[in-house]
């Protein structure tokens, strides 16, 4: 905050037609987020008007001024909602040890009307005794977010500006990967689970058209699929959800005019070492951060 009249010198200096969209995405996100500073996170509407304070308002915050620059149309509300709150419920997946062990207090944002299906307390997933229903609540949590992935490719198709597409289809490919690499992963009680960065390299490099895009969400799908257990409680939706995303990707004609980013064994070599480095070395931060 004793650095913050840098922001205010940069926002002054914006067209009013951003600062306009700033001003009222800043203020309802605001809003938002002090609500749920003295309320928990207990139903399952709970959650989804949470994660659209802190990612859904952002979403929709960034077609306005993709608007305002005269480089896309305006987006519909709820397409540019469902890409941000895609990327925050994978966020708030991965951040369960981190927050379950905040101090003072925890604070964590998994809907009890969920998890109280499972276990008594929201602790209780960290113990290995209950591992079986930590993995079947983790994969109900990546069902759920699977449900905003059909919405998130409708909307980078619909982009027309190469930058403005490149901004928003990084973030989405590796959430997928990141999804993928979740369901079914005790892991992720234990410590943060995320796609190795050499395959976000690949991706960062690789990713240009909605066909490539298309083809990254197809491929995950299909790892997703492979990782089902069909005794799984959510098992029949969590197929059911992957299928529907897999025939958009397919529908789209256009997985056969792109080889596959995360299968191939194909590579550039020095291209690959040189872009992983940058990546580590910036540490760009093209993954979602879950507002506190």
């Amino acid at each position: 905050m004793d650095q913050f009249h840098h922001v205010s010198t940069a926002f002054l200096e914006f067209d009013k037609n951003y600062q306009e969209v700033i001003k009222d995405i800043t203020k309802r996100m605001g809003e938002g987020m002090a609500k749920f500073l003295c309320k928990e996170v207990e139903t399952l509407d709970d959650y989804n008007e949470y994660c659209h304070y802190a990612a859904g308002l952002c979403g929709l915050g960034l077609s306005n001024l993709f608007y305002a620059s005269r480089r896309e149309d305006l987006a519909p509300e709820s397409l540019s909602i469902s890409m941000g709150l895609f990327l925050q419920k994978i966020s708030i997946i991965r951040d369960y040890l981190e927050d379950i062990n905040e101090v003072p207090k925890c604070r964590m944002f998994w809907p009890r009307q969920i998890w109280s299906k499972y276990v008594n307390k929201l602790e209780d997933f960290k113990y290995e005794e209950n591992s079986v229903k930590a993995v079947q609540y983790l994969n109900e949590m990546v069902t759920n977010a699977l449900s905003h992935a059909e919405d998130c490719l409708t909307y980078m198709s619909n982009l027309r500006d190469p930058v403005i597409f490149h901004f928003c289809a990084i973030p989405q490919i590796i959430n997928m990967g990141n999804l993928t690499m979740y369901y079914n992963n005790i892991e992720v009680f234990k410590g943060v689970v995320e796609m190795r960065r050499g395959l976000c390299a690949k991706v960062i490099g690789q990713t240009r058209t909605m066909a490539d895009v298309y083809r990254a969400f197809f491929d995950f799908c299909r790892i997703l699929e492979s990782k089902v257990d069909h005794n799984d409680p959510n098992a029949t939706i969590t197929l059911k959800r992957l299928e529907a995303i897999s025939k958009t990707c397919r529908d789209s004609g256009t997985l056969n005019q792109r080889k596959s980013c995360i299968f191939s064994r194909q590579r550039n070599y020095y291209i690959q070492v040189l872009i992983t480095f940058l990546f580590i070395i910036l540490a760009i931060p093209y993954t979602s951060t879950k507002i506190p």
